[in-house]
């Protein structure tokens, strides 16, 4: 018996309890928690990995399900699987970030569709780095490092003593920044030519008024950031790999110490 005549099997029980921290993992983190993810074989993964952490780890659950603290430990078990899974969505906003600043003095800002990810509309542009930031994560075996990590975190963070202090919650909120500064360093090589040539046509302009700058500069922006892409999209997907490291790293010292 669970509580208010509710009984259950504590096994089975303790399979849920144990999901709810890799099911909100799953929520947060990109690609599995992307839209176009069935929600059946989420929590397949959620039941096989919960399977997984059962037979490594004593987990005791709850004694009663309607309890406050139950509910409390719930929503402990939630935050710690929410806050992994934000911390690889925060690394996943770079691109989108860059593709903003590259796109916008391109002149495609406008050239949007619905983004698979998320089901919201983005950038073009953003959606290209994403796909390639997603192919380079899953190349690295990062949704292995996130199971890995996942599975750790009932020793370092066990059930009932799940709440992150003070300083985890400091470290995740200052990561957050990380997002606009590798995203300011991915655009920065197609940025600075971009400016370059914006300053160049700035000059035209004052010293030739008289000159259609309109129908130049607009082509010119759209050429040279096409170019610099091409060229300078190897550089972009080293750092892109600096990105992920970079998050499993943080996953790592957050979950981990």
């Amino acid at each position: 018996m669970l509580g208010l005549g509710l009984a259950i099997e504590p096994q089975i029980w303790a399979l849920v309890f144990v999901m709810v921290r890799i099911g909100a993992a799953f929520v947060a983190a990109p690609v599995f928690g992307a839209v176009s993810l069935p929600l059946t074989v989420r929590v397949s993964l959620s039941g096989a990995i919960g399977i997984l952490v059962l037979s490594t780890h004593s987990i005791v659950p709850p004694p009663n399900v309607f309890a406050v603290g139950t509910f409390v430990s719930v929503a402990a078990e939630a935050l710690v699987g929410l806050a992994m899974g934000f911390i690889l969505q925060t690394a996943f906003a770079a691109p989108l970030i860059a593709s903003e600043m590259i796109g916008g003095t391109m002149g495609i800002g406008f050239a949007s569709s619905i983004d698979p990810q998320n089901g919201r509309s983005s950038p073009a542009l953003g959606q290209f780095m994403s796909v390639m930031l997603t192919l380079l994560f899953l190349s690295v075996d990062g949704h292995l490092v996130l199971v890995d990590m996942l599975v750790k975190s009932y020793e370092a963070l066990p059930p009932g003593a799940a709440w992150l202090g003070a300083d985890r919650l400091r470290a995740i909120a200052f990561f957050g920044g990380y997002a606009f500064l590798a995203g300011l360093l991915l655009a920065l090589p197609v940025g600075f030519l971009l400016l370059c040539l914006n300053l160049v046509v700035g000059m035209m302009s004052r010293a030739a008024p008289a000159l259609n700058l309109f129908s130049v500069g607009m082509p010119a922006s759209l050429a040279v950031g096409v170019i610099a892409l091409a060229v300078a999209f190897p550089a972009m997907g080293d750092y892109m790999l600096v990105i992920i490291r970079e998050s499993l790293g943080a996953l790592q010292t957050i979950i981990l110490g």
